[in-house]
């Protein structure tokens, strides 16, 4: 892995080259555009967010529209299937400001017709217009960060939000038209009622989103919530209660009909419709799956714009140290992080790459099968991995195969590899098994 600026422009170069035309063209490409801004910073977050840079919007959106007409230009006219506006807090910027990025998003790209467009949104920072104008730029999908409905949860959370404020959000979105709607979840939290966790999913079903996202609390490095767990301000988060709340989340949601399509997503499919797993192409039969993540864990390809925004694409050349693929050179980057310094290389036509790494065809392998093996139900098709990589799962992970059916882990059949119930919840011990 390299992390050097002359790694970061060769890369770039490599990366944004007419030379670069697509290879997998016959799969899906997404784009996600990052924006870093929030009202509030939670004190659990990690991701690339700040809080208090409203002075910075404007130019920030002009530096974005400017990075996303460069990518336009270098795909070679490859059409996008998932957009996903998230962060961050998009709706912090005003609908003039959305629509000048959606403007150049749909005059510079070529789009498919069943496009599907997700933004991210914050009960505490919409309303009907915002609503409204967000479903006029083409926004078809959207996802609300809603973490609980317990109001000490909240507090304890960071978020700026009230349990009415997100009643209030869903109904102005439905009115706004918005018919695919995902909410936002955190379990897992010190010293968690189960009893408050439930009531948070019955108000949840209760809303009848079509979609949910449920994530289990994380203590990560360099946040507020590290410093508190490490001074003893609060406890740990509990691996075996959070590990309950899940049981009770998986009974809870598969009882009212939502369907785990993934570790952490369950959606609502429509009366009659079987729950089975998803065919190896972007069809599926749970009507309500988030196309975009789905790009993410089927190991496709996606361009990632924005400050700290992750791009991965297969290229039609290898580097004369790497083993070729099936399909081409794996290559993976990112943008520098710090906002300001993304607008003034932006704006003064200079690279944004910061790092790139090129993934060779093990490592490749490996990823497909810890990716794929998060959608519970569809797991890695056999069919889709040959295809991608030239060779059987069995050729490649026949001792990780084994080993993982004796302990109950994995199962499969003569389509797919996927996890067992147990296998579901010791994911990470699965996933970690085909990592070189």
């Amino acid at each position: 892995m390299e992390n050097i600026h002359s790694g970061a422009a060769e890369g770039a170069e490599r990366v944004a080259g007419k030379d670069a035309a697509r290879v997998a063209s016959d799969e899906p490409l997404g784009l996600y555009v990052h924006i870093p801004f929030c009202e509030k910073k939670c004190p659990y977050c990690d991701f690339n967010t700040y809080a208090k840079l409203d002075n910075l919007f404007q130019s920030y959106v002009d530096a974005l529209c400017l990075e996303l007409e460069m990518w336009a230009a270098r795909i070679d006219g490859r059409t996008l299937h998932t957009i996903f506006l998230g962060g961050g807090t998009p709706t912090v910027l005003t609908v003039a400001q959305l629509a000048q990025i959606f403007g150049t998003i749909q005059r510079c790209y070529r789009l498919a017709p069943d496009c599907e467009i997700t933004s991210e949104a914050n009960p505490g920072t919409v309303d009907q217009a915002k609503f409204a104008g967000l479903r006029g730029l083409g926004v078809n999908r959207l996802s609300m960060g809603v973490q609980s409905f317990d109001p000490g949860e909240l507090s304890f959370l960071g978020r700026i939000h009230s349990v009415d404020d997100v009643t209030d959000a869903f109904a102005a979105a439905r009115s706004a038209g918005f018919d695919n709607i995902n909410l936002d979840f955190i379990f897992g939290l010190p010293n968690q009622s189960p009893a408050v966790w439930l009531g948070t999913l019955d108000k949840a079903i209760a809303l009848a989103p079509e979609h949910l996202s449920l994530y289990s609390l994380i203590v990560e490095p360099e946040t507020p919530l590290f410093h508190w767990v490490e001074t003893g301000r609060v406890p740990a988060p509990d691996d075996d209660l959070a590990g309950e709340l899940y049981e009770t989340a998986i009974d809870r949601l598969g009882a009212v009909g939502y369907g785990q399509y993934e570790v952490s997503n369950w959606a609502k499919p429509q009366k009659g419709l079987d729950i089975g797993y998803s065919s190896p192409t972007r069809q599926s039969p749970i009507p309500n799956p988030c196309h975009h993540n789905l790009l993410y864990w089927r190991n496709q390809e996606y361009i990632g714009v924005g400050p700290g925004s992750h791009s991965h694409m297969r290229l039609p050349f290898a580097h004369p140290t790497a083993t070729p693929s099936a399909d081409g050179v794996g290559l993976r980057w990112s943008n520098r992080k710090p906002v300001p310094g993304y607008i003034k290389r932006v704006l003064a036509g200079e690279p944004v790459v910061d790092f790139w790494e090129e993934i060779d065809n093990r490592s490749a392998m490996g990823e497909t099968m810890m990716l794929g093996l998060r959608l519970v139900k569809e797991g890695v098709s056999r069919a889709r991995f040959r295809r991608r990589h030239g060779v059987e799962i069995d050729a490649i992970f026949a001792d990780e195969l084994a080993r993982l059916h004796s302990q109950g882990l994995l199962q499969s059949d003569g389509e797919r590899v996927f996890l067992t119930q147990r296998g579901l919840m010791l994911g990470n011990q699965v996933f970690a098994a085909f990592l070189p």
